[in-house]
């Protein structure tokens, strides 16, 4: 198996045959779905050029009096081309 088989979510191109990876966690009070998208809009304002992501976990916050969740946390791989110079 070739190293990136390990990551389905990563997509290299012909100028890019090299990945970075790195993990972060989004929150949302919506849903895990939303958890993630925020994340990646966190991403997206340093990071160029991501190809996908992969959910990791997901935990949730709860109200301990009314027993409702309250903050989702989606932690997510995200993988990106390594620009050359």
């Amino acid at each position: 198996m070739k190293p990136y088989q390990r990551y389905p979510f990563i997509s290299l191109t012909d100028m890019t045959h090299v990945a970075k990876v790195v993990e972060l966690i989004g929150n949302s009070e919506k849903g895990w779905e939303d958890g993630a998208q925020a994340a990646v809009d966190e991403a997206r304002k340093t990071i160029h050029g991501i190809t996908g992501i992969e959910v990791t976990d997901m935990t949730a916050k709860i109200d301990p009096n009314t027993g409702k969740i309250t903050e989702f946390h989606t932690t997510v791989k995200i993988a990106f081309g390594v620009e050359h110079t």
